[in-house]
């Protein structure tokens, strides 16, 4: 039962990571976070997001979503040696 548990949380990690994948992309064209999937993405991502600000972009460049995106996968570098011990 922890080993399902753990799994879909760690499948829900990945699938974070490719709203968070997709929000980068809408940003690439104009109004698209203004469509209704975009505002969907925004609603899902911005929360967690706003966690990185105090990182400044470089070069008009930010890195927070690669820093967001590291941290989901080392939460789920720890749930899996998590499982693997019990």
């Amino acid at each position: 039962m922890i080993n399902f548990l753990a799994w879909v949380i760690y499948q829900l990690i990945d699938i974070y990571i490719l709203v968070i994948v997709i929000w980068c992309l809408l940003s690439w064209f104009p109004n698209a976070r203004g469509s209704r999937l975009g505002e969907i993405v925004n609603r899902l991502v911005e929360p967690y997001m706003r966690w990185f600000d105090f990182i400044p972009p470089l070069g008009g460049i930010s890195f927070s979503p690669i820093v967001a995106i590291f941290i989901l996968y080392l939460v789920q570098y720890g749930l899996k040696a998590i499982t693997m011990m019990l």
